[in-house]
């Protein structure tokens, strides 16, 4: 079952999107699905690295600048951030703000929250539930240098 809950982030999942905790996060990924030239979903896998919560509808995404979800997002402006994970499944609908900004080989999108779904389980499915999220490995160290490039081009103005 979907429902609304509204606008923008709820508090705890502005703070899952906010890098307050991203060492504890680096090995997630999170499904990112924008628009193609067909109109037809494009997905990609991005990571808690390259998003950004900056405020509770302002979502910050680094991702390669030479990608197709970058020429879409670009094109299109819209984009869809799934959260699949044990404490909740959520869908965020956003729209691109402006053209992006290129740092290096990234391309920084600011992204407007426009709604975020959330997905729970029919009564009738009993106790089913999302029992893990997507992971990947090994996960990037802080110190390394596209972790660093990515972190810059989020928190640039």
């Amino acid at each position: 079952m979907t429902k609304s809950l509204g606008p923008s982030l709820p508090p705890d999942l502005q703070a899952a999107l906010s890098q307050s905790d991203l060492a504890s996060r680096m090995d997630r990924a999170l499904p990112l699905v924008t628009l193609d030239a067909g109109t037809r979903p494009h997905p990609m896998l991005c990571s808690y690295l390259e998003v950004l919560a900056a405020d509770a509808v302002t979502i910050r995404l680094a991702i390669t600048a030479t990608g197709g979800s970058a020429q879409n997002l670009e094109q299109r402006e819209v984009a869809t951030l799934i959260i699949a994970e044990p404490e909740r499944t959520v869908y965020v609908k956003c729209r691109a703000a402006g053209p992006p900004l290129t740092v290096g080989t990234l391309k920084r999108f600011v992204l407007t929250v426009e709604e975020v779904l959330e997905d729970t389980a029919d009564p009738s499915e009993g106790a089913v539930r999302i029992t893990a999220g997507i992971t990947y490995g090994p996960p990037p160290r802080l110190d390394d240098p596209r972790v660093r490039l990515t972190l810059d081009a989020l928190r640039r103005d």
